[in-house]
């Protein structure tokens, strides 16, 4: 191909391109001052007769232009459908080559003359596309084959229409930098050459094939015979000819024939659809340009469909196999933290941390596949949801609305990613084509999990991996993790289990994966969502400010906090709060009904807990305070200090026991990689139903439990929910931080030993709070605003950043934050607080299951020997004084916490340590644990 020959591609696309872009324009200005049906009108003819433009040009380039045009013309989910119905041409057989071309190419790559090669060989082209043409032929053995030849010099065509592709994508990026194609056409570049090798097609079919009719075996038992597709056998290739076995089958765009022959169109994209999702999956190869040219349909009853083309094929990795189907499969459960690490895993890198956009955006490749007929809806539809995120973008960053459409969220953009979505366009256009509904997650699930939960469904008995490897710490922890590998991965998924005696570190053990779809092995640093545990910590801060002086169990909330003093609250006292007496249990729980994220707005939630109305009267009675006990607490831990509620936790409990990185209520961005994800074990939840609450659980807490369990993990798996600071129920931490925080409390407040040097990550080593993206300078206090009763001085929603110099973390790291107290009350009167016990027993319910903040352990009718706190689905935090006991259980399978249960009575039956009710097999299990509210039997 000559310079002139370049030069003059070159300028007729660009040409186009331009004339194409001012016409729209115009269009733009135009329709601004005519009625909506004349707009209508206007915009279907100025589509159609660029779409006729695009169509001629790209007839007459060929190459590279050609299969552009019939990958746009698959997409009548996007495009506007004048485009589809012309472009859809380009689907049909191109103008043939010169037969003198076709018989040269034979000849010379073959060796032979076509006379000696075939016994027959038809001159009419089967058809002809943009790179080779097929025809019909017969060997001499008489074997019926197809032969495909390439173009002569389509190579050069091919390298220099990719050229004008990449300069065509980026001036439109230039021109409109929300439609920024350039990773797509980068990846393209890369990628298309590789057919022009027909060899290499050749051998791409016939792994192809073999994969496919291979049985695979995956976690969710075979899904391979799901498959069922006819692919071509390879007869000979060379560089430039492919031989291949004929198959009688109508062209997909044949839409009468389909017809006649009693076609199931929707059965048939959804076999396509199942032999992608293997390929992708379960191979780790797949072909990365199934446009509805590269397919037929047998003619024969069932009419499989016959899979084509293999030139375009990728190869992906393992380690990217498993983070594709955790992007699949963290976007069918929502689980943003999952879908972040995916992001992760990928190497797909953004700017900016905004995880519900990015959940919906990446949803938007899964989503249920529309009609063409309905294509306008969802067309509509995508561009309202494309203007919600450019809004919340610019918020975001402060942009203005010239900024926004220049700034790319995306830092990096994985190029196996793009063919994936590539594929994933394409079939969902080609379902659009053929005008059937596909739901592709209920499709591709299967074939996802398979690949996913593979490794995972191991037993842990032959998984080496399933218990983190750490140092046991002593013959205790040994007989632990045979108990835990005994119980198995049916009722654990993720575990952590910490434990002190007489202030060292006995156990700690880690167990499972981070999530359901998260292979990851959970280690001694992983972060789970512990429930209610956290009403253990917002005690202890309340405790804290008491022994400062800010406050007195007896002081009036009122004094304290101003504007809760209405409604009836004025005799509520601190110590009612603590307790569970102050008859505000089921505060706020129909504002919750009617907006569950409500949760997240903290200023809100406050404001509305001081307008709330006790049911009964301060003292009269407890009942459980499921989640006003947070908000409650958090308002007075705010009031009575003067400073943000993190401040506190972080001056009061992290710092001092050198927890950093490890305790959180409400977690900042940075740490999403160590999150846990929950999910629910509904076998065991379903035996909630039937179950009467007793006199100290709300009736409303026990209505529906089932239903409600089931969808706690799907709202408490957002990041949204995950960073919002609800203080009874959104603790994020590991049991190495919680059994430190116990063992520190079971000693009056002395800080124990460093915590093991062998643990790794160090306790303690971790950036507490990583900075927001795009985090502003903190303002000023208010004057004044130390004072008691002065409220929170921070502005609302900004995240406080509290980090000790690298000196001062240096010295902690070395000495694990050994010596020192949290309290400065040394005797026992602290911890007779903590039961409500001695001096303070007049400010607990007689008989009740709570002293001032903590749930009481012992013996049915013994005076309490510990104190701690369980979470909804089994997590729990406890001490026993007496004994020097401390011990810390997480999970993130929430069942009824028989495995909890199990854990505490092995731990304590080897260390000569009472036994709780609480843990027993026949125990009466306490309020603060609907959850655990099992039949005896284990």
């Amino acid at each position: 191909m000559g310079w002139g020959t370049l030069i003059s591609r070159r300028l007729k696309v660009f040409s186009l391109a331009l004339f194409v872009y001012l016409d729209y324009k115009a269009v733009q200005k135009r329709v601004q001052w005519v009625s909506a049906v004349k707009k209508h009108a206007i915009w279907a003819k100025t589509h159609e007769r660029n779409a006729r433009r695009v169509l001629n040009l790209m007839i007459e380039l060929e190459g590279l232009w050609v299969k552009m045009g019939q990958y746009l013309s698959t997409r009548a989910d996007v495009l506007p459908e004048p485009y589809i119905e012309v472009l859809k041409q380009l689907q049909d057989s191109l103008p043939p080559r010169p037969l003198e071309e076709v018989r040269g190419t034979i000849e010379k790559e073959l060796g032979k003359p076509m006379s000696e090669l075939f016994a027959t060989f038809d001159l009419d082209p089967l058809a002809t596309a943009s790179i080779a043409q097929v025809h019909r032929a017969t060997l001499e053995d008489g074997r019926e084959v197809v032969v495909k030849v390439q173009h002569d010099g389509i190579k050069e065509i091919i390298l220099e229409d990719l050229k004008n592709a990449k300069s065509l994508i980026e001036w439109i990026a230039w021109a409109e930098p929300q439609y920024d194609f350039n990773p797509m056409i980068d990846e393209w570049c890369k990628e298309a050459p590789k057919e022009l090798d027909f060899n290499h097609e050749a051998e791409n079919t016939r792994t192809v094939s073999k994969n496919l009719s291979r049985k695979t075996e995956g976690g969710s038992g075979s899904v391979s015979s799901d498959v069922d597709v006819l692919i071509p056998e390879i007869i000979q290739s060379t560089e430039k000819i492919l031989i291949l076995e004929y198959m009688d089958g109508i062209r997909l765009h044949d839409n009468d024939s389909l017809e006649e022959y009693g076609v199931d169109k929707k059965k048939l994209v959804e076999e396509i659809t199942r032999a992608y999702a293997h390929q992708i999956y379960i191979d780790g190869f797949f072909n990365g340009d199934p446009h509805p040219g590269n397919f037929l349909v047998s003619k024969e009853p069932p009419h499989k469909p016959i899979l084509l083309d293999f030139g375009l094929t990728k190869r992906i990795s393992q380690s990217m196999k498993q983070a594709l189907a955790k992007m699949f499969l963290s976007c069918a459960e929502g689980d943003q933290v999952a879908l972040l690490s995916a992001f992760a895993e990928m190497g797909l890198k953004l700017r900016v941390d905004m995880p519900q956009q990015s959940l919906e955006i990446a949803s938007i490749f899964f989503r249920q596949s529309t009609t063409a007929t309905e294509a306008k809806e969802n067309i509509k539809a995508l561009n309202e949801q494309r203007e919600r995120n450019a809004k919340a973008l610019q918020e975001k960053m402060k942009l203005n609305k010239k900024e926004v459409k220049h700034f790319n969220p995306v830092d990096a953009f994985p190029g196996d990613a793009i063919i994936f979505m590539r594929v994933l366009n394409l079939l969902r256009g080609l379902s659009a084509s053929l005008n059937v509904r596909i739901v592709y997650l209920d499709i591709m699930r299967p074939f996802a999990e398979s690949t996913l939960l593979g490794s995972m469904t191991r037993s842990p008995s032959t998984n080496s991996e399933w218990i983190y490897d750490s140092p046991v710490n002593s013959e205790v922890e040994s007989k632990l993790r045979n108990l835990l590998i005994e119980m198995g991965s049916d009722k654990i998924l993720g575990l952590q289990v910490c434990a002190y005696k007489d202030g060292k570190v006995i156990i700690d053990t880690a167990a499972g994966t981070l999530g359901k779809y998260d292979p990851r092995p959970v280690q001694p640093d992983s972060l789970f969502p512990v429930f209610s545990v956290t009403k253990g910590i917002t005690a202890g801060m309340v405790h804290w400010l008491v022994d400062q002086g800010k406050l007195k169990y007896e002081e009036t909330v009122a004094d304290i906090w101003p504007k809760f003093g209405t409604n009836k609250k004025e005799l509520i006292k601190v110590h009612h709060l603590l307790n569970h007496t102050s008859g505000l249990h089921n505060a706020l729980g129909d504002v919750i009904k009617t907006d569950p994220l409500s949760v997240c707005d903290w200023e809100e939630m406050l404001d509305q807990i001081a307008k709330s109305t006790p049911e009964t009267e301060p003292g009269s009675s407890q009942i459980y305070h499921y989640l006003s006990f947070g908000w409650l607490c958090g308002g007075l831990i705010e009031h009575a200090s003067g400073r943000k509620f993190q401040e506190i936790l972080e001056e009061a409990i992290v710092h001092p026991l050198h927890i950093e990185g490890e305790l959180y209520v409400g977690i900042p961005p940075g740490v999403e990689s160590r999150l846990a994800t929950l999910t629910v074990d509904m076998e065991e939840i379903q035996k909630l139903e039937g179950v009467s609450p007793g006199p100290d659980i709300p009736p409303e807490l026990l209505s529906g439990i089932a239903q409600m369990a089931a969808g706690v993990p799907a709202m408490f798996n957002t990041l949204n929910v995950r960073r919002a600071i609800i203080p009874a129920a959104n603790g994020h931490l590991s049991a190495r931080a919680l059994a430190r925080y116990y063992a520190a409390l079971a000693a009056g407040g002395a800080i124990p030993p460093p915590h093991s040097s062998n643990a790794k990550p160090l306790l303690g080593s971790h950036v507490h709070t990583p900075a927001f993206p795009t985090a502003a300078t903190s303002k000023k206090k208010k004057k004044g605003s130390s004072k008691k009763g002065s409220g929170s001085s921070l502005e609302k929603g900004e995240y406080v950043q509290l980090r000790t110099s690298d000196a001062d973390s240096e010295a902690s790291a070395a000495t694990g934050g050994a010596g020192g107290r949290m309290f400065s009350n040394s005797d026992s009167g602290i911890m007779d607080a903590f039961m409500g016990v001695g001096e303070y027993s007049g400010m607990i319910h007689p008989n009740g299951k709570f002293g001032l903040g903590f749930r009481r352990y012992g013996k049915s009718g013994c005076a309490p020997t510990g104190f701690g706190h369980s979470g909804m689905g089994g997590s729990n935090g406890f001490c026993d004084p007496e004994h020097g006991f401390a011990i810390a259980v997480t999970v993130n399978k929430m069942a009824l916490g028989s495995v909890t249960r199990r854990v505490v009575r092995l731990v304590c039956e080897e260390l000569g340590v009472p036994v709780p009710d609480e843990f027993s097999v026949a125990g009466e299990k306490g309020p603060d644990m609907v959850l655990n509210l099992a039949p005896p039997a284990e």
